[in-house]
């Protein structure tokens, strides 16, 4: 069987599958698993609960692993997008629902809610995977990802997993990724305007339209929070519109006084922070 080193059963004494090259089974043969209406699990044929079931309003399938001696353990995320909490296993995850978080064409966020299962086509054993996230898509289609710690390949069980998930998704209109972890510097950055993704920082002390006009050119963002007003009131605004998309700045680079501030794509939509995008 083949299950992620940080996801359920890892530690069960589950048989590891030898290295080499595999075949892929078709995406008919693949079943989900899910938590039902009163949570007990259900099992349906992956082609169509991947059209029937909201995975996104699902609690995940199985919980994340306690695992000693780590000093990061399961935890929950606030979601802007969701307008509720994400549950996330790692450092590593979590860093990639605030990516998704941020992203305007996310829609909804859950953690592990299906569990994939097949049978080998070489030699018949039952395997499965519980990939970590699952994102909707406004356009109604979706990912399901891992979240690797470092960039290394896939290898072994992931990479197997990943080949199967990839054409499991494909078949049904949905993405399968491993997502890399962003640069240090970007992490940074993210971590930081999330600390102002809560819609209350929109229109804090009344001055959302005023930090907008502040930015309607470029400019330095100190000098902008202070066009706008008081600016210990203005920067937690211009950080949520920077979070929001409404305006931007290169993320490559530590936010500073001087960071460039431009309007960004979503400057005009008034209706994008209540519970999704």
């Amino acid at each position: 069987m083949i299950i992620d080193s940080n996801q359920d059963g890892a530690q069960a004494g589950l048989p590891a599958v030898a290295s080499g090259a595999c075949r892929v089974p078709e995406p008919g043969a693949v079943e989900a698993e899910f938590p039902g209406p009163q949570g007990t699990l259900v099992q349906h044929r992956w082609v169509e609960a991947a059209v029937a079931v909201r995975f996104e309003q699902l609690a995940p399938v199985a919980a994340f692993p306690m695992v000693p001696g780590r000093r990061w353990g399961p935890g929950w995320w606030w979601s802007a997008t969701a307008g509720r909490h994400v549950m996330h296993g790692s450092q590593a995850m979590c860093m990639q629902l605030m990516i998704l978080d941020r992203d305007p064409q996310v829609v909804s966020l859950s953690a592990r809610p299906v569990r994939l299962i097949w049978r080998d086509p070489d030699n018949r054993r039952t395997l499965t995977w519980v990939p970590q996230l699952f994102a909707r898509y406004a356009d109604g289609g979706a990912l399901l990802a891992d979240c690797p710690a470092t960039a290394e390949p896939a290898a072994g069980r992931a990479a197997r997993a990943a080949s199967v998930l990839g054409a499991a998704c494909a078949a049904v209109g949905f993405t399968y990724r491993r997502l890399v972890p962003p640069e240090k510097v970007v992490a940074a950055n993210v971590r930081w305007l999330a600390g102002y993704r809560h819609p209350r920082y929109r229109d804090a002390g009344g001055l959302e339209q005023a930090v907008l006009e502040a930015f309607a050119a470029p400019r330095p963002l100190m000098a902008g929070a202070v066009a706008a007003g008081e600016v210990l009131t203005a920067l937690p605004v211009l950080y949520h519109a920077l979070w929001g998309g409404r305006l931007v700045a290169d993320l490559t680079r530590p936010l500073g006084e001087h960071t460039l501030v431009a309007p960004g794509p979503a400057a005009g939509d008034g209706e994008q922070e209540q519970h999704g995008r």
